[in-house]
């Protein structure tokens, strides 16, 4: 216990520390490792840090895939970004023997951009030159495991593979006529960790995370960071305060404190009501941003022969970008 008590101090004060030093320059780059992914998460205002799930828990917080009491645990699922950008991603994770090994997962990301017309510079009445096309993607993809160290504590990390390409760039053209190309890919590993602690209160939990931690990368000249983030987060089931039924429909609340290294801090909270533990309704709000705030969705789950299939769907409408779509499928074993 003592030991346990320890690291959350450690893991506090250097949230707390990074919060007083942390100057807000919004110099980040390879921003869609920050597009949440899981419409679940989505509808409940992404305040999923003390929630503990299957392997989408390893986008938001690792430490949640500790006590994944299944076998195995597979998601796909869909975003439709704004300004016509689409992400698609996958997770799945494996549990151990009882347990007693803890939980293996793997992620994936991918982005495409669409296509953007690409043009030069040129010596003529126009003072530009369009040469054709290009096509802009990103990926990421992730190794993570988690363990239960008590009945109470868990922890997890994920080592992720990041990897973008902006198109080969045009600087000019020779003499020729020839374009003069340059390379804009970059690649970086990057980590998370988090933690997860059971209060013993009802079914009161306690988490922080830390994501995307890496080293300074660049395309040319300039260098830049990930889009480091920090998060503490509480939840509980609202049902153990008026309920004393154990089979009760759970009515769960959660709020995420968050910390990034590009914008000011934010507080998201959620809620999500199960009915017959088939139907889920789910609402959020997303305090301290600028094109959205509220956030919906809606989930279906059933177990057919033996196998668990829920279907997710989040709606956030995104000021004057419209309305962005969220949809998955996950399966358990």
């Amino acid at each position: 216990m003592k030991k346990t008590t320890f690291i959350l101090l450690i893991f506090v004060a250097g949230i707390t520390a990074y919060g007083q030093t942390n100057k807000k320059l919004a110099q980040t780059g390879l921003k869609f490792l920050n597009v949440a992914t899981d419409p679940r998460a989505v509808a409940m205002g992404e305040a999923f840090t003390s929630i503990e799930g299957g392997s989408t828990a390893m986008f938001f917080n690792p430490a949640g895939l500790a006590r994944f009491a299944g076998n195995a645990h597979a998601s796909f699922g869909s975003t439709q970004w704004i300004a016509g950008i689409n992400h698609l991603y996958a997770s799945a994770a494996v549990n151990t023997p009882n347990g007693d090994y803890g939980v293996f997962g793997i992620t994936f990301q991918s982005v495409d951009y669409g296509d953007l017309l690409r043009t030069v510079r040129a010596d003529n009445s126009d003072g530009y030159m369009d040469v054709g096309t290009f096509r802009p993607n990103a990926l990421a993809i992730g190794l993570g495991y988690a363990r239960a160290l008590s009945d109470r504590f868990a922890i997890g990390g994920r080592a992720s593979y990041v990897y973008q390409d902006l198109g080969g760039g045009f600087l000019n053209v020779d003499k020729n006529g020839n374009p003069l190309k340059s390379d804009n890919t970059v690649d970086v590993v990057s980590f998370d960790f988090g933690m997860f602690y059971k209060t013993g209160f009802k079914s009161l939990n306690f988490a922080m995370s830390v994501r995307n931690f890496s080293k300074e990368i660049k395309y040319q000249k300039e260098g830049f960071q990930l889009p480091l983030m920090f998060r503490i987060g509480v939840s509980v089931n609202a049902m153990d305060f008026v309920s004393e039924t154990a089979d009760a429909d759970p009515f769960l609340l959660t709020v995420d404190a968050t910390n990034s290294r590009d914008y000011p801090e934010t507080i998201n909270i959620g809620g999500e009501y199960i009915f017959f533990k088939t139907l889920a309704i789910r609402g959020g709000y997303m305090f301290g941003q600028d094109e959205h705030d509220y956030t919906a969705g809606i989930g279906v789950q059933q177990t057919i022969e033996g196998i668990g299939v829920a279907i997710d769907y989040a709606y956030t409408p995104f000021g004057v970008f419209g309305t962005v779509n969220r949809f998955a499928i996950q399966l358990s074993l």
